[in-house]
């Protein structure tokens, strides 16, 4: 069964999300401040993390921060709606995903299933590099190297580490290399977005995924989305 940790303060929040997500199979374990969520993040066995932003002791974006210096566990944060700053500051700190309050739990639900199939089953490039690398499997793109297989990528040989929906951003860009990938297919392939999409998580992840690998692998074409450079 699925276990999700819900950081949330307010109590008729933490509750009726936890009754809701109980009734569509998962498992809950809550907290109702940053640093007690820290600590039962730390006693494991958790599938994902659903984090409030606005969090006592230790704020969600924080938190976010501290579970990504030692895991990618898919993480969701919750934000106010109409909170811009803290949407950009939660996927800045490292979230696949974010919802906005209050919570619609059908979305909600959508959303985690989404983040859950990413961290699952990222998707294999069907294209790539003509090259011996590719034909065994791994793809090559100047010192940067995709092991979809072993979800494996190495820059200069040193092994990257991933989240999620890094990982599959990452691939889908890999199957086009030197192909203009529009936001709205990115949101589409990656996200699972046919709907409600915002392209702000893109660009985010784009960022995020830059900085692990380099900021010149992936390029921005104006007015389009991205492309991944050859070489």
């Amino acid at each position: 069964m699925t276990c999700i940790l819900l950081v949330e303060d307010d109590d008729v929040i933490r509750k009726t999300v936890s009754m809701a997500l109980g009734r569509y199979g998962y498992q809950l374990d809550t907290a109702a401040d940053g640093l007690s969520g820290l600590e039962a993040f730390r006693g494991g066995g958790h599938d994902l993390l659903v984090l409030d932003v606005m969090l006592p002791e230790l704020d969600g974006i924080s938190l976010c921060r501290r579970v990504r210096e030692s895991s990618q566990v898919p993480i969701l944060m919750m934000s106010a709606r109409g909170d811009s700053l803290d949407v950009v500051s939660g996927l800045e700190a490292g979230a696949d995903d974010y919802v906005v309050k209050p919570v619609d739990i059908p979305v909600l639900v959508a959303r985690i299933r989404s983040v859950l199939r990413r961290a699952a089953a990222p998707a294999e490039p069907s294209g790539g590099p003509s090259s011996s690398e590719a034909s065994s499997g791994v793809l090559r793109f100047g010192e940067l190297s995709v092991d979809p297989a072993a979800l494996e990528v190495r820059l200069s040989g040193q092994l990257v580490e991933l989240a999620p929906t890094e990982m599959r951003l990452l691939l889908e860009f890999a199957a086009h290399p030197g192909i203009v990938l529009e936001r709205a297919t990115l949101l589409r392939e990656v996200w699972d977005y046919g709907w409600d999409g915002d392209s702000r998580v893109v660009d985010l992840c784009v960022q995020r995924l830059r900085k692990k690998i380099g900021a010149d692998l992936i390029e921005t074409v104006r007015g389009f989305g991205y492309k991944l450079r050859r070489s």
